[in-house]
């Protein structure tokens, strides 16, 4: 029986300089911090109905992180947007939608999300036993010429018929047709509260619109806190985010985009990945729209990616991680692991709010 290593030992010579950050610019008090009481606590003073209230406290009770406050999903919807060939070959049995229901089960997932006809194919014997989210656009990549642009693949009220107690959609900020994306997930938005199912934006920045200055803008943390902030403003009660790598984004990108406050960099966050995702919850309305982060970078180590990006959510005040290809393109049990491994670290009273 192999033994799993410590946190510290995953985290090597970052362990020190991860685990004792302490968030100065922006301090815990200011934000909504996670807890078991977060659907009351945060949720309960909205507009949203007693079934979208319902819908919430059913994603953080269910799995290994119930009643803890924070969220381990399971997205598998990358096949629209990469190709299905490319996505599911290391691991075809994913193509099956039973398999990656057994998956989000046995990988103790507080939800799984995937796209409609994935959940089409196993509601009826799935709903019950685990939270569905249907991914309602993607970006479609076959056709050519690409153009990065999510599209409207569901119905927000099938979505409801199928059991589902949430939806998802992804807005690609900053490009050519994110005022249009905007208008259709703010009303797939509004539908899906009002037939009692939760709202999880992917705030992703365009891959092409703005890779200007030497550095792939989409982990910026200015620009992504900014994609944040206009997710919060429809309603999007999570917020998918990319786990922000530096700061300075906007700088790259003057003098024809969007100014910044020099305050933003000077005295509300630093280079530390912590306090840059401190800022990104601090744009989130303070923490009340939920911050999840991807599963980290792709590499050969992602065991220690992993519990990295978790340690640096969880200490910077965001709700969870959204891992998917690292857990869903290698055999069943390893990546049943990694998804424990994670969700360790959310139940670790020593990873604490920093």
């Amino acid at each position: 029986m192999s033994v799993v290593p410590s946190v510290e030992e995953l985290l090597a010579d970052e362990a020190s300089d991860l685990l004792e950050h302490q968030c100065t610019a922006i301090p815990r008090s200011r934000i909504q911090a996670p807890g078991p009481d977060v659907v009351e606590r945060v949720f309960g003073g909205t507009d949203r109905g007693v079934r979208v209230l319902s819908s919430v406290q059913r994603l953080f009770a269910a799995g290994r992180l119930g009643g803890s406050g924070y969220l381990s999903l399971l997205p598998v919807d990358h096949g629209i947007a990469h190709t299905a060939g490319m996505v599911f070959a290391p691991n075809p049995a994913c193509l099956d939608p039973s398999h990656i229901v057994e998956l989000a089960l046995e990988g103790g997932c507080s939800g799984l999300v995937t796209t409609y006809g994935a959940i089409g194919a196993i509601a009826r014997s799935s709903a019950h036993r685990l939270p569905l989210i249907v991914k309602v656009n993607h970006d479609e990549q076959f056709s050519y010429p690409p153009r990065y642009d999510n599209i409207l693949f569901a119905r927000v009220r099938e979505a409801s018929s199928m059991g589902c107690v949430a939806v998802g959609a992804t807005v690609y900020f900053g490009g050519p047709e994110a005022r249009r994306q905007l208008r259709e997930v703010s009303a797939c938005f509004t539908e899906a509260h009002a037939l009692g199912m939760a709202t999880i934006l992917f705030c992703y920045l365009h891959p092409r619109a703005l890779a200007k200055g030497g550095r792939r803008m989409i982990f910026a943390a200015d620009l992504t806190s900014e994609a944040n902030h206009q997710g919060v403003t429809i309603e999007a009660d999570f917020i998918k985010q990319k786990q922000p790598l530096y700061p300075g984004g906007t700088r790259a990108l003057q003098p024809e985009h969007c100014e910044m406050d020099r305050r933003v960099y000077s005295e509300l966050s630093t280079a530390h990945p912590i306090d840059l995702t401190r800022y990104q919850v601090l744009l989130a309305y303070c923490g009340r729209g939920g911050v999840i982060h991807s599963g980290g970078a792709s590499s050969t180590d992602s065991l220690r990616q992993a519990v990295r990006a978790a340690v640096i959510n969880k200490r910077g005040g965001g709700v969870g991680l959204l891992a998917g290809r690292k857990v869903f393109q290698q055999p069943l049990s390893r990546g049943v692991a990694l998804l424990h491994a994670v969700q360790d670290i959310y139940l670790n009273a020593r990873v604490s709010l920093a």
